[in-house]
């Protein structure tokens, strides 16, 4: 187990290489990452899964001692994300599927990765952890209701289903990880250890099957979602730290809920 631990956390280090890495294969042999298309559903609920064996109770207290910072950046993060996506969509005249695909990306919570961001930033952890998992949580109800009102106008959505959908997906795998974890304690532990492993293994897979099945697209409109992708990202960055600092929180909560 150590060792699989060391090479888990070797994995979870060097992320973004494999994510790189894999995107290039993809590009170049396609034919190789489609057939990964149809378990994309499974895929990330393993990740969520493993998202929630990475939460427990200590996670939720900062809702408590902290509940007004929670709420801003919960809230800011289902307000400026998906607020400042619709801006882009529309200001730049985006393609129909580009448009929903950046809308998309506004609506979803951050996941663990903002928790690891916020922890190099020295920001807020416990802050940090907790918006993460009360905004997980909403996510059921807030997603597909967000998607259905910002992103009809380029894509028929059907808000029903996607609500089901993002429920088996998201909701009922975190809910799964946190029993699981509760119910084994040190057990859970001791596996969560290999979770990052998983979690990179996952995306990965998700990311290389998405570029193999999309590439003439990326190919075509490839520096514009470039370009879309990182403003979308540095004005919410520059928007959630500077309403954190109207709010008059403390340096390390503004850093908190500017990467949330």
């Amino acid at each position: 187990m150590n060792i699989l631990a060391r090479i888990s956390t070797a994995a979870g280090n060097t992320f973004i290489i494999w994510v790189l890495l894999f995107t290039a294969l993809a590009m170049v042999f396609p034919g190789g990452f489609t057939w990964i298309g149809p378990y994309i559903s499974i895929l990330l609920g393993i990740i969520m899964f493993g998202m929630g064996l990475t939460l427990s109770v200590e996670d939720f207290k900062a809702v408590f001692k902290q509940p007004f910072a929670v709420f801003v950046g919960v809230a800011a993060q289902y307000i400026i994300m998906p607020g400042i996506a619709y801006l882009l969509a529309v200001g730049l005249n985006l393609p129909p599927e580009l448009a929903v695909g950046v809308i998309l990306v506004g609506c979803c919570p951050g996941g663990t990765a903002s928790n690891v961001m916020t922890y190099l930033a020295k920001g807020n952890i416990a802050l940090s952890l907790a918006v993460s998992a009360v905004a997980t949580l909403v996510s059921p109800i807030l997603t597909p209701a967000l998607i259905y009102l910002l992103a009809s106008q380029w894509l028929p959505v059907d808000g029903k289903d996607m609500l089901i959908s993002t429920i088996q997906i998201v909701l009922v795998p975190v809910i799964l990880g946190i029993f699981f974890k509760w119910l084994l304690k040190d057990k859970a532990e001791e596996g969560a250890k290999v979770l990052p492993l998983v979690s990179v293994i996952g995306i990965v897979g998700v990311i290389s099957a998405v570029v193999a099945g999309n590439k003439d697209q990326i190919l075509e409109s490839g520096l514009l979602m470039l370009g879309v992708v990182i403003l979308h990202n540095l004005v919410g960055l520059v928007l959630g730290f500077f309403i954190s600092k109207v709010c008059k929180f403390p340096y390390s909560d503004q850093k908190a809920i500017a990467i949330e």
